[in-house]
């Protein structure tokens, strides 16, 4: 296999994977895959990431005590009473237009219609919500912040640092999914966390290996074609 051939298999083959083995990641392996990461570029080599890698007992405490956190919002919402909890940060656009609106429904329906959730199944839908908060069943948790003085070029390369993540958990046999579902619950996060006070949480991401025998893993998502989003400028 030729060197692109390579790096292009490490990157088409990663997918958000939504159902883990329970199998230990090694913590080297965890490092490793950390320090390759942090070859990320950023602005004047600022590095603006911070990592905060749970397992075991303290994994386990975050998502329960998220989870319950999740629970009370689901029955807030039933009684029509405003969130508790919501994110530092605007990721979404206020409202939705095309064509990003259709990408999203398309994705959400496609992986309800995997796990049998219909249209009006709410309490199921909250339930498979829910598993982002226990990481999917992977083995090791992230939780990613940035210290909140930093500003929208940082957010950027942020990005690049998580994709290169993910892409260097492939060349592991690992795989991911990063999880902007955490960030909402960042004041319970800070409770378990040692997080600074200058700190924003800015997502979270499961790491482990494929439960390739679950049915939420058999999505696949599409991609616009290249001459949709790229102008050739001669």
């Amino acid at each position: 296999m030729q060197e692109h051939e390579i790096v292009d298999r490490a990157i088409t083959s990663r997918r958000s994977v939504r159902s883990f083995l329970d199998t230990p990641v090694p913590r080297a392996t965890v490092e490793a895959i950390l320090a390759t990461a942090a070859r990320a570029p950023s602005g004047t080599n600022v590095q603006p990431w911070k990592v905060h890698v749970l397992t075991g007992a303290r994994k386990e405490e975050l998502s329960r005590r998220i989870l319950a956190a999740h629970d009370e919002e689901y029955a807030r919402r039933k009684q029509k009473l405003p969130p508790l909890h919501s994110e530092e940060y605007s990721y979404y656009p206020v409202e939705w237009f095309e064509p990003y609106l259709a990408r999203r429904r398309k994705i959400g329906w496609d992986m309800y219609g995997l796990l049998e959730i219909g249209k009006q199944d709410y309490d199921k839908m909250h339930a498979q919500h829910g598993r982002n908060y226990t990481f999917f069943g992977a083995p090791v948790g992230m939780i990613f912040s940035i210290d909140r003085r930093m500003r929208q070029g940082s957010w950027l390369d942020y990005g690049m640092f998580l994709q290169s993540i993910m892409i260097a958990a492939r060349g592991h046999g690992l795989s991911t999914c990063p999880q902007q579902a955490f960030a909402p619950f960042h004041r319970v996060i800070e409770e378990v966390l040692p997080l600074p006070a200058a700190d924003m949480v800015v997502c979270g991401m499961a790491l482990g290996y494929e439960d390739e025998k679950a049915p939420v893993n058999q999505l696949r998502t599409e991609r616009a074609a290249v001459g949709e989003f790229v102008t050739f400028v001669d």
